[in-house]
Formats: C-alpha cells, structure tokens, sequence
C-alpha cells in the first residue's frame, strides 16, 4: 500500500470518528444533493426544505401523513467553513411578482434542517430524542465527475481525454486546442505561457461541449467549468498532452509541469472535496435531466449513461456497521431522480423512471452488490404546468399547459412570457430500449416554463413525497 493511500485512510477514520461522536449527542443524516448542470439541484433543495418546513401537501412521506412531524426548522449549519445554501433568497425568486428560476449550483453550500418528531414504536418514544438533525449539502455534479481522477495518473488522463476528443461530436469543438496541441512538445523545456494558452483552449472545448446540442455529460476537470475562487490559479493552469497512457516527463519540462500541476488540482482541490464533504455522506440524491439527453439522441444516452456510472462508481456506497460509523461512513442509499416529469403528460412517468432505471441498471447492480440501497424516480420538485386535452381533428390530445418563459419556441411560435401555451410535448415508449437507440432524437417537443403562481401554501410538485420518504423516511420511524 502506498504511503499516500495509508494517509487518506487515516483522514476517512478521523472524519468518521468525528462525525461519530457528534451524532451521539445530536442524531443526524448527511443528504448530498447533485447533478449535471440543469438538471435543478437548487429547486429540488427549496422545494424541499419548504415543503417540510410549512408542512405540505405529501401523502407518500409517511412521517407526515401520519401527523407524526412535530415542526420542522432551520438552524445555523455545522460546518462554518461552507457558503449556506440560500434558500430564502431563491424562495423569493420563485415567489416574486416577477418569478423567475433561481440561478443553479456554482459552489458547495450547507443548510441545516432539524425535524422534531414523534417516533412511531412504543420503545424508540421513550428512548429517542424524537429530533433529527438533516444536513442538506449541495455541489455541483460536474465536481463529482473529478473524483475518478483521484485514480489516474497524469499520462492515462491525458490519453483518455485526447481520446474522446476525436469523436464525433466532441470533434468538432477542438479544433484550436487540437492545433495547439500539435505545437507543443512535451520534452522541451517548461513554458509558462504556452501552458496558460493550452488550458484556455481545453477550457474553451470543456465550456462548448457542455453547450452542445447533444448534451455532452463527461466534461472534467470539473472546477474548469466552474473555477469558483480557483479563477486564474495555476492549479488550474494544464491541460492534456498527446502522449501515451504511460509516458514519462524528464524533469523541467512541459509535460513534467502539466504533471505536477494535474496532480496539484487532485491533491488540493480534488481530495479536498472528497474527504472533508464527499466521503462524510449518508445518503445521496442524483438529479438527472434525461429528458433532454433523449431527445438529442443515442449518443447523448450514451453520454449520460457513462457520466451516471462515473458519478456512482465514485460513491463510498454500501450497508452501514459499526467499523464504518467509526472509521468512515458509506452512502446506504442513493436515489436517481429524472427530473423535470411536469413536462410530460403522466402517462409518461413511470415510462421516464423505466428508461432512467435501464440507464443506471447496470451501476446500481454494483451499489446493491455492496449493500446500498437504490431507487429511481421521476419528479418536479416544482411543477410548473397542468395536464390539459385539446383537440386535433378528431383526436384529443394530452397536453401541458402553463406559461413559457420568454423567448422559447416552438416551430415559428415565438412566446413572450406572459401567455399561457398548451403544448403536447410527445410520448415516451413503454418499452424503455427503443428509448435508448436514438428512435426518439427530435420527437420530444420541451421549453422552459416559468414557475407557477404560488397561490398554496407550498408549491405544486409530482412524486417529491416519493422522494423524501425513500431519503430519510426510515430514520423517523
């Protein structure tokens, strides 16, 4: 065993110790909440924390239907060294006169939510603090995807992301860090310019495939695309080189410090991550917008299949014990969440779950393998339109109605924000393989609606419920 890996084993145990002994004082449960971008990471969290903090309308969250939930409410977060996550900032955005999406997740944020609560048997109300302390932590799903590097050496990095950039369509988007890749030779001496340049043209590739069409999901270093107050950092100064997957770098020269500097990143921002936050989770919520790797087609399923089995090999997954309270907790349950159901007639739910469930079969069969628990669901934490029948000649088609944001299109309707739109946005098959073959590229009719005019006293949601009873249902019982 290496010395590096004997060190990170230590930093598991003393973060397991730690977090031990504090939850036998105050019971609490780690939620990581993730995500590609867009795929509404910081609605699901509002929507949530409003939804428990007002009591709202969830039959399927069985702690509440059964009236057992005494109050729910924020506290200052335990980790003094995080941003809090702003809730009440982005509740103001959805409930404005002028409502609008709250901007998405750039940077880890904190928020504690304590649930006081009558437990269910006769023994646990007597010997239970009947209060459980839920710490929601929120990162971008694009930082997940850097924890496999914490496994690859410079050289096999490199390979594989040079690789992947001659396919189609990543090609086409690396046209000027290709070329300037052909200018530089790894065995000359380090030049401090030339790396700059290099990891602006990788970063402008990184930045055009997450904007290409086909919704590329596979795009790390993720901190490139979000550099946070890594902004200019030489850790952020590398890039690939066209070497082999086992080249060697004479000391001082450019691949030497494209070396040093990926190892930096992995060292500094990456293990970082993973042992001060990642590695101290419970359970974990994967937002995924598949809907729009659907309709881009087969190689944008690919794409995010890959991207999914990434993100959950990457998981400290499997059952709990007591070595593993001590010595470093595993994530017992993860959910897959296919967000952005209220764009679909709900004929179509349980057809999104079945082909988000084909998509992670093969990841969660290794995560059941080791002990965790995983469930896939479709939801909108917020629904933002309503199930409508307009008629087309003689049929009556099942549509959505709400308002769409300004500026979307369908075909030659233009809408300006205001108007409210039926729109049949199409079917998912019921068989989910002929959804991952491409047949449904261009079929899917989807825009973006503004969020819906809060009249209750919680916000409309589809399967929410669902959601939180499989998250953190059992430690209410």
């Amino acid at each position: 065993m290496k010395l590096s890996d004997v060190y990170d084993s230590g930093r598991l145990a003393l973060g397991g110790l730690r977090d031990f002994a504090s939850g036998l004082v105050h019971p609490t449960l780690r939620l990581g909440v993730t995500g590609l971008s867009r795929a509404g990471k910081t609605v699901f969290i509002t929507a949530l924390v409003d939804a428990l903090l007002k009591g709202g309308r969830l039959p399927g969250f069985e702690a509440m239907a059964d009236g057992r939930i005494a109050r729910a409410y924020l506290e200052p977060q335990p980790d003094l060294d995080l941003p809090r996550f702003r809730y009440e900032d982005h509740l103001a955005q959805l409930t404005a006169e002028d409502r609008r999406w709250p901007e998405g997740t750039r940077q880890i944020s904190q928020l504690r939510l304590t649930i006081e609560y009558t437990p269910r048997s006769f023994l646990a109300r007597h010997f239970s603090s009947g209060r459980l302390h839920l710490d929601i932590v929120d990162y971008p799903g694009e930082w997940l995807l850097d924890l496999p590097l914490m496994r690859l050496a410079y050289a096999e990095w490199s390979a594989a992301t040079l690789a992947a950039s001659r396919q189609s369509p990543r090609l086409g988007h690396a046209t000027d860090w290709h070329n300037h890749l052909k200018t530089l030779d790894t065995s000359a001496a380090a030049d401090e310019t030339q790396a700059i340049r290099a990891a602006e043209l990788f970063t402008s590739y990184l930045a055009a495939c997450r904007a290409d069409a086909a919704t590329l999901s596979a795009l790390p270093p993720g901190r490139f695309l979000m550099p946070g107050d890594y902004a200019g950092s030489p850790l952020l100064a590398f890039a690939p080189l066209d070497v082999g997957a086992d080249a060697q770098f004479a000391r001082g020269s450019m691949g030497a410090l494209m070396e040093s500097r990926y190892q930096a990143y992995v060292a500094r921002i990456v293990k970082p991550f993973f042992f001060g936050h990642f590695a101290r989770l419970d359970r974990q919520v994967v937002l995924v917008e598949a809907l729009a790797s659907l309709n881009a087609g087969a190689f944008a399923v690919r794409e995010l299949q890959g991207a999914l089995a990434a993100i959950l090999a990457s998981f400290r997954q499997g059952a709990n014990s007591l070595a593993s309270e001590l010595f470093g907790r595993r994530i017992d349950r993860i959910l897959f969440a296919a967000t952005k159901a209220d764009l679909l007639h709900h004929e179509s739910h349980d057809r999104l779950e079945n082909i988000l469930r084909l998509i992670v079969e093969d990841a969660a069969r290794r995560a059941a393998f080791a002990g965790a628990t995983v469930e896939v669901a479709a939801i909108a934490a917020i629904r933002a339109t309503r199930e409508a029948k307009v008629k087309q000649r003689r049929d009556l088609l099942d549509c959505i109605a709400g308002v769409p944001e300004a500026g979307e299109t369908i075909g030659a309707t233009r809408f300006d924000g205001a108007t409210e739109a039926a729109i049949f946005p199409g079917d998912l098959p019921e068989d989910p393989h002929a959804a991952l073959d491409g047949r449904l590229e261009g079929r899917l009719k989807f825009v973006r609606f503004r969020p819906p005019l809060h009249q209750r006293q919680t916000f409309p949601h589809i399967r929410l419920d669902r959601a939180i009873e499989f998250l953190i249902g059992d430690r209410l019982a």
